[in-house]
Order: C-alpha cells, then structure tokens, then sequence
C-alpha cells in the first residue's frame, strides 16, 4: 500500500470530523483502547504530557515540544487538525512521521480497523502512540482533540495534564455554558497527577479545584505563578520579561510566535516545564533557544504567521469568539492604512458570536473552505452584512487573497482568519514572499 492509498482509505472508510462534524464523534474511550489493545498498549510505553483548553493548546504544544527539544530529549509531538499534510499530526524532534510509516500502519492493520470500525480521529491517535512507542521517545506531547473527558487521547496517564484556557466553542458537544466546558476540559485530569490552569477564570476556577481535589492531583494556576511584561516587537521577535515571586529580576525571553495572547500561553508551558523539572531538567539557556525558534523546531504554522510583507500578509487559524477577540487584541498594536480581512468558516460554529467580534471598519473577502463543513461564501456575506461587516464572497481562499492584494496599498494590512480549514488551502502557505 502506498501513502496515497493509506490516506484515501482513511478519508473514505472512516468518518472524518473536519468533513462532516460531530457525526463523525465516536462517544467515549473503547474504540480507542480497543485499538491500542490490539498494538501491543503502545500508550502505556512513552511519557507524556496531556495539553487540553479551547485556545492555545496548539501553541502551547508546540512551545513545549521546542522547549524538551531544545533541552537535547526525543520529544513526540501530537496535534490535529493538520493544515496541509496529514503527516503534520504526528511529529518527532519536528520532522514528521514518514509517508511510508503512515503507509505501513494502514495495511498492516486494515482488518483491525474494520472489525473495530473507529473514527478517522481514534486511528490517528492509536497511529501516534504505536509510532511514538516504536520509536522510543523520552516525552511525547499531546494535544487533546475536543474536550477532553471522551477525547481519543484521554487514555494517557500523562506526567502532567495542561489545560489552557475555557471559553465557548463546540457547544453543541460540550455544554453551553463555561462551568459545562470546563466540567469536559476537567475529564483529562488523572489521580495523583499534576495540572497546570493556564488562566483563572471565576466561572471555572472551582471547577478545577474540586475535579484536582477529588483526583488528588496536586494544582497550579500559572497566571497567579508567572507575571508576563510584554517588551514590544523588535527585529522580528516579540520580547516578555517574566517574572516569579521568587524572582529578584525577571527573565526576557524572546518569541518568534508574535501574537499577544502567546503571553497566556507562555506562563502555561513555563509552569508545565516547571512541574516536571526534577524528571526532565531544562535550563533556562534551552527554554530561550526554543522559544525564539518554535516554527523552526516544530513546523507550527498559522499562528499570527507572516506570509508577505508590502502589504503585510498574516495568516492565523482563529475560529471561535475568543480566539479572534485575542488575535484582533494584537492586530490593533501593527500600524496599517487600511486593514482587510478574508475570512472563512465552518457552518457549525456560533457565528453571531463570531461576527460580532469583527472591526466593522475593516474591509471583507468572504470565502469557504472545500469542505462539506464550510458555510457558504454567499451565506457568511449576507449574514455579515446584516450587522454592518461588509465585502464580497470568492468561491476560495486564494481568490479572495489575491482580490485584497489587487486592491491593496503597500502600508495596508491584510488578515487571513476564520477556520484552520480555510488557512490550509493557502496555496503554498508559508513560501510566500
């Protein structure tokens, strides 16, 4: 079986969340241990860590994969969804899982996924953990993929379970209300096994303690450990200086990750190394080298990621009210003429929510993904308009890029946002210029 093969089987035999929405969600945990019974229990074979949250939980992955890396050990790497390559999901020391391994995993247990009949997602992570165990890594991350109680990847133990942060996405899954989601975030804490809270929220805080309390797990806050300073943008780098209540000065570090709400996932990923340093020691020398290079040791893509300059291009997979209001909150600190966004969603998101959060005075290019998943251009114009967001719909991504650009000035900044899916259809993104 060749790799083209193994990814078509897996799209078209099983049902595929980012196709065809929650549809595709297998409730509970048996397929997965089912599947990993059947490998041998590769998840009980490598150390992890656990990292769940509505936002940031991508970045905050990547940050402490770059960091372990940095600090000379193996480091697995879990994430989803990918952008433009399945082998993106899975990665070691950076460099993703080879075509052929994919390949050699689907044919070799083809009847096991038939007679078990997972989700696309289940296969995904049962593939990671048999290729993270065979592979002997000394610490793998992994990202949650929703929620976090009736996740895929909550059959872990983890050294440390990190959960970045709660707001209101995949509420038709999770609940409609914070203390709901965060009840569901909570499902990844294990007995006896640490948990850093990225940030204190007073609808979730007890939520966190309670569940922490009840598991005996001892519990951090690292927005009450570390206080971050942010020192601007300079030479292509963000600066913070961050401080601890045992500090007599703060450290400065400097991030090539330049959105501002990386200053909430930074405490988070500190706190997490923090947690586990008697077990894996990391020096402060590691944590700067990585975090000036974490798209360069990991191959994140897509947060606040500049793909061209005059007029400057920022791509960033923003898809839910507080993730945008986190983007738009550093968007506002570039200077820029005119600022214009091309933006596209999925159909299932609160869109209202979304919309409102948009800057009424920036100028639009509505587009939709090539996914069953997609709003309608059409339908997310005519819905934006309604509340005073204007621009015209483009049948793709790339369509609507090149309209902004047409109609752009060099001092003019355009935003790609609204849907991984739609950041993932870039054409060539990252080799922009």
């Amino acid at each position: 079986m060749q790799y083209t093969e193994a990814i078509d089987y897996l799209y078209s035999r099983l049902p595929v969340f980012h196709r065809i929405g929650p549809k595709a969600l297998k409730p509970g945990l048996g397929n997965t241990l089912a599947l990993c019974e059947a490998l041998g229990n590769p998840h009980q074979q490598f150390r992890s860590i656990h990292v769940g949250g509505t936002n940031g939980k991508g970045s905050t992955s990547h940050m402490l994969a770059a960091i372990y890396q940095s600090a000379g050990y193996r480091v697995g790497l879990y994430t989803s969804p990918h952008l433009q390559s399945f082998t993106e999901r899975i990665r070691i020391n950076g460099q993703p899982i080879p075509d052929a391994e994919v390949a050699r995993f689907v044919a070799q247990n083809q009847a096991l996924i038939e007679s078990i009949e997972p989700s696309f997602f289940e296969v995904t992570v049962a593939m990671a953990f048999a290729y993270f165990a065979r592979q002997q890594v000394d610490l793998a991350i992994i990202e949650v993929g929703l929620g976090g109680r009736l996740d895929s990847t909550n059959v872990i133990t983890p050294r440390v379970s990190v959960i970045t942060n709660i707001g209101y996405d995949h509420t038709d899954i999770l609940g409609d209300t914070l203390p709901q989601i965060a009840g569901e975030k909570a499902g990844i804490i294990k007995p006896g096994v640490p948990v850093v809270i990225g940030e204190t929220h007073p609808d979730t805080e007890s939520v966190f303690t309670q569940t922490a309390r009840q598991q005996q797990a001892p519990l951090v806050f690292a927005d009450q450990e570390y206080v971050i300073t942010d020192l601007g943008i300079l030479q292509g780098y963000r600066r913070v200086a961050v401080r601890t209540s045992s500090d007599e000065r703060p450290e400065v570090y400097t991030l090539d990750l330049l959105g501002a709400y990386q200053l909430r996932n930074l405490p988070t990923a500190l706190a997490a190394v923090s947690t586990l340093q008697a077990e894996w020691p990391v020096s402060v020398d590691a944590i700067q080298k990585a975090l000036r290079a974490v798209t360069e040791l990991t191959g994140l893509k897509g947060r606040f990621q500049t793909i061209r300059e005059q007029p400057r291009v920022i791509a960033d997979t923003a898809h839910n009210q507080p993730g945008l209001e986190a983007l738009f909150e550093t968007i506002r600190s570039f200077p820029f003429d005119t600022l214009r966004i091309v933006i596209g969603v999925v159909a299932d998101k609160d869109r209202e929510k979304v919309l409102a959060v948009l800057p009424p005075s920036a100028v639009y290019y509505f587009c939709q993904a090539h996914t069953p998943r997609s709003l309608s251009a059409e339908v997310l114009q005519s819905e934006a308009a309604a509340v005073g967001r204007v621009g015209k719909a483009y049948a793709d991504v790339n369509l609507a890029l090149a309209a902004a650009l047409q109609e752009s000035s060099g001092g003019d900044l355009i935003l790609i946002t609204g849907s991984n899916y739609t950041i993932a259809e870039l054409t060539d993104l990252g080799s922009f210029c």
